[in-house]
């Protein structure tokens, strides 16, 4: 861990330095530096490759699960902890499906208003029906309400 990190500043301190603060020897970090990579390092990029591109087949809905059962079907075993880990590292996050949430309750003795409309939409005088609807909207901010509205007759907003 030490070494890694005096890789990563060797742009803004000598080696030299570096080391006499982290009370290692050059030597060794040198040593760490021209060593060959170890065989599960290895594993784990040829790991990555394989769980991008099925990820990728998958149009990025695989989750740890799926993506474990696809590895086996390629003769993989492979646990769901470092698949996850793998995935995090490769910045892979799978797209989830959001719950229904009812937001109306029809079941209640409240009074309901009476439809005088009565799907007549056909209207012949200005003025005479307005209707309105009310959405939402979700941005970076939170949720926006836009209520709306119109004119049965000219069909602007009123």
């Amino acid at each position: 861990m030490k070494y890694a990190w005096i890789k990563q500043h060797t742009t803004e301190f000598t080696v030299d330095a570096m080391c006499r603060f982290l009370q290692v020897y050059r030597s060794a970090y040198y040593d760490w530096l021209h060593r060959d990579p170890p065989a599960n390092e290895k594993d784990d990029a040829d790991l990555k490759i394989v769980l991008q591109t099925e990820f990728e087949k998958s149009r990025a809905s695989y989750g740890t699960r799926r993506l474990k059962a696809a590895l086996l079907g390629r003769d993989r075993t492979v646990s769901r902890r470092r698949i996850g880990r793998l995935m995090r590292e490769a910045g892979l996050a799978c797209k989830t499906k959001r719950r229904f949430k009812a937001t109306t309750n029809s079941k209640h003795d409240q009074p309901i208003a009476p439809n005088h409309l009565d799907r007549q939409f056909s209207v012949a005088l200005p003025n005479q029906v307005y209707v309105g609807d009310i959405t939402y909207i979700y941005t970076q901010e939170g949720w926006l309400y836009l209520a709306v509205v119109i004119d049965l007759y000219s069909r602007q907003l009123g």
